[in-house]
């Protein structure tokens, strides 16, 4: 299931500088970042990839789907990674007018990689 990755933070006068080193469980493979968000994005999961969601800017919402259950998690710091692994089935949905998602995939974009029935219960 889906899970929180806290980030490193530093902090002192100059501002905060949080750093991605040795913290996530995959290589990444693939950057891309969503903004300006007008409706819900994602209705998919993934055969094997795993993804890593930062909000650096405003705030979102992902819902992670399984067979079992749904969870809606509040993506509102550059402090917080949201780790998806792969058949968490997910949306992204109420973007606030300033948010900047950046997701880092640990695999290329590849079509047939995608799963885009919703998990029967």
């Amino acid at each position: 299931m889906a899970q929180w990755i806290n980030i490193p933070t530093h902090r002192d006068s100059r501002g905060n500088l949080s750093v991605l080193e040795k913290t996530l469980p995959f290589n990444i493979q693939r950057i891309y970042y969503i903004y300006g968000v007008t409706e819900k994005r994602g209705g998919h999961a993934h055969k094997i990839t795993q993804q890593a969601f930062i909000c650096l800017g405003g705030s979102c919402e992902i819902t992670i789907r399984t067979q079992k259950k749904e969870i809606t998690y509040v993506l509102d710091s550059p402090q917080k990674c949201l780790l998806l692994e792969p058949h968490e089935w997910h949306t992204m949905q109420n973007f606030s007018s300033n948010a900047f998602l950046l997701v880092l995939a640990s695999e290329c974009y590849n079509p047939d990689d995608y799963i885009m029935e919703i998990p029967n219960d």
